[in-house]
C-alpha cells in the first residue's frame, strides 16, 4: 500500500495552490486610468473647438480654447479627488458619468467664479464656452460607456480580484470571487508554520481585496495574518474591539456585512514612489559597483574554486519565500541554507576574501538583483532565514508580531540596520530590538525617510557587529 509522506503531501498542496493562483490586474487597470485621463484632455480640447467652430464659425478659437485651457487643470484636480479615475468606474458607466460631470460642472464655475472676480469674462465667447461644455459633457459621457463595454468585452467585466476564503464560518456568496476551502489547502490561522503562511501568501498575491468567512473563535487569529500579509482584508462577523476593525463594509445585496481589518501598508501612490526609487537606486549602484562586483566574484572563485553566489531561501513579502543572492563567504562544504547557525566572530566557516566582504557588507551588494526583480526593496525589514533562531527559539516562537514585518518587501538596509541591530542573534532581544524598528518603519514610511536611511547606512557598511 501507498503512503502519503508529509513532503508528498506538501507537494500537492502547493499544486493546488499554483492553480489557483491569479495574474495581478492592477497594471492592466493603471493604463486605463491613464488612457482615460488623456482622453478626457483630449475630448475636452475636441468639445471646446467644435463649440468654437458652431458658434464662430471657426475651428479652435482661441478664446474658447482659453477658456479649455484653463478650466482642464481644475476638472482634473476634482475628478481625480472625487473618484472619476476610480476602480468602480470601470465597471460603472452610469457612476463613472456621474462623477466626471459633477468634476466638468464645479471647474466650469470655478472658472466663472475667478473669471468674475478678475474682470476677465468679456474675454471669453459665452456662447461657444457653453457649446464646449456641452459637446464635452456628451463625449465625456459617451467615452466613459465605452471604457465599461470595452471592459466587459476584453476583460469579461473583471477589474479587480476578490478572494474568499472558507473556513467553516457562514457562507458569502461573493460575485466573481474565487472561493477557497482553508481545509482544503490546511490553513490554519492559529498555526505558525513558515510553509502554511507561504502557502496563505502564494494565494493572496494580486488579490485586491479579500474576505474570510471563520468561525468567532478564529478571526482574531485571521485578523493577524491579513495583516501580516499587507493585503487589504475583511472578516465576516460583527464588530469586534479585538480584531481591530478600521471599518465596517455592508453587502446590501448580500445582506452581509463584514469588518475591515487591514489595508496594507502603502496606498497606491506610495508603492509606486517607493518602487520607483528601488529601480532608480538598485539600477544606478549596479551600473557603477560592477567593476568592484566583478572583482569581487574573481577572488572569491580563486580562494576555492567555488561558487560565486550563496543562494538562500529567505522570507519575504505576505511571508512569502524567494531566493536571496549574496557573495559566498563561507566554505562551500560548510554553508548553512537554513541559516540555523548564526555567524559568530572568528567563525571557522568564513573563507578568507568571505571574512572581508562580511566585515565591509560587499557580501549583501547582489541583493540589488533582487531589488531589481522585485522581491526586495532597498529599504525595509531584512530577510531572515528560515532556520534563524535566537535563544534557541524560531524568531516567529519569540515574538507573535514577527510575522507583521513582513507586509513590505524586505530590504537591502533598514532602520534596525542604522541603529546597530545586526550580527547574531544570541538573545531574543536581540531580535526584539529589530523587530520594534521594523515595526515602526511600516507604521512611519515615507520617502524621505528611505532617502536618510540609505544616507545613514554608508556610514554603517563596516560595523563591529559585522562579521
Amino acid at each position: 500500500m501507498n503512503r502519503v509522506t508529509p513532503r508528498l503531501l506538501e507537494s500537492v498542496r502547493h499544486e493546488n495552490v499554483e492553480k489557483k493562483l491569479v495574474p495581478s490586474l492592477e497594471r492592466r487597470r493603471l493604463r486605463t486610468y491613464a488612457l482615460v485621463l488623456l482622453a478626457d484632455g483630449i475630448l475636452f480640447n475636441f468639445g471646446f473647438a467644435l463649440g468654437s467652430l458652431v458658434w464662430e464659425g471657426r475651428w479652435a478659437e482661441p478664446r474658447a480654447m482659453l477658456a479649455a485651457q484653463a478650466m482642464l487643470p481644475a476638472f482634473y484636480t476634482i475628478a481625480l479627488y472625487n473618484g472619476s479615475y476610480g476602480l468602480k468606474g470601470l465597471s460603472d458607466w452610469l457612476h463613472a458619468t456621474r462623477k466626471a460631470l459633477i468634476a466638468l460642472v464645479i471647474s466650469a464655475g470655478l472658472i466663472n467664479f475667478v473669471a468674475f472676480y478678475t474682470k476677465s469674462n468679456e474675454d471669453f465667447s459665452r456662447a461657444a464656452v457653453t457649446l464646449g461644455l456641452l459637446f464635452t459633457a456628451i463625449m465625456l459621457v459617451a467615452m466613459r460607456r465605452a471604457v465599461s463595454g470595452l471592459v466587459k468585452w476584453r476583460w469579461n467585466g473583471r477589474v479587480a480580484n476578490h478572494l474568499v476564503i472558507d473556513d467553516g464560518g457562514s457562507s458569502f456568496p461573493y460575485p466573481d470571487a474565487v472561493i477557497v476551502s482553508a481545509a482544503e489547502f490546511n490553513l490554519d490561522p492559529g498555526s505558525r508554520d513558515p510553509f502554511m503562511l507561504d502557502r496563505l501568501g502564494k494565494l493572496l498575491r494580486n488579490q485586491d481585496h479579500v474576505v474570510v468567512s471563520c468561525p468567532r473563535e478564529r478571526r482574531e487569529d485571521w485578523a493577524f495574518l491579513l495583516k501580516s500579509a499587507g493585503v487589504y482584508g475583511e472578516i465576516v462577523s460583527e464588530p469586534a474591539h479585538s480584531l481591530g476593525a478600521i471599518g465596517v463594509h455592508r453587502y446590501d445585496d448580500l445582506d452581509r456585512t463584514t469588518l475591515v481589518v487591514s489595508t496594507g501598508p502603502l496606498r497606491l501612490r506610495a508603492r509606486i514612489m517607493k518602487r520607483a526609487f528601488d529601480t532608480l537606486v538598485a539600477g544606478s549602484a549596479l551600473f557603477v559597483l560592477s567593476p568592484l562586483l566583478l572583482v569581487v566574484a574573481v577572488l572569491i572563485k580563486l580562494e576555492d574554486g567555488g561558487p560565486v553566489l550563496f543562494v538562500q531561501r529567505r522570507l519575504g513579502r505576505g511571508n512569502q519565500f524567494f531566493d536571496m543572492y549574496k557573495f559566498r563567504s563561507m566554505r562551500t562544504e560548510k554553508l548553512d541554507l537554513d541559516g540555523s547557525r548564526s555567524t559568530g566572530r572568528e567563525d571557522d566557516r568564513v573563507t578568507r576574501i568571505g571574512a572581508f566582504i562580511r566585515r565591509t557588507s560587499i557580501d549583501e551588494l547582489p541583493q540589488l538583483i533582487n531589488v531589481l526583480t522585485g522581491d526586495m526593496s532597498i529599504v525595509g525589514p531584512r530577510p531572515h532565514a528560515i532556520g534563524s533562531q535566537a535563544n534557541n527559539k524560531f524568531f516567529w516562537e519569540v515574538d507573535r508580531k514577527y510575522w507583521q514585518r513582513h507586509c513590505l518587501k524586505p530590504g537591502l538596509t533598514g532602520l534596525a540596520q542604522v541603529r546597530g541591530h545586526r550580527g547574531a542573534t544570541e538573545r531574543e532581544k536581540d531580535l526584539t530590538d529589530r523587530l520594534q524598528s521594523d515595526l515602526e518603519y511600516i507604521a512611519e514610511w515615507s520617502l524621505l525617510r528611505d532617502i536618510q536611511i540609505v544616507l545613514r547606512t554608508a556610514r554603517v557598511l563596516s560595523h563591529h557587529n559585522a562579521y
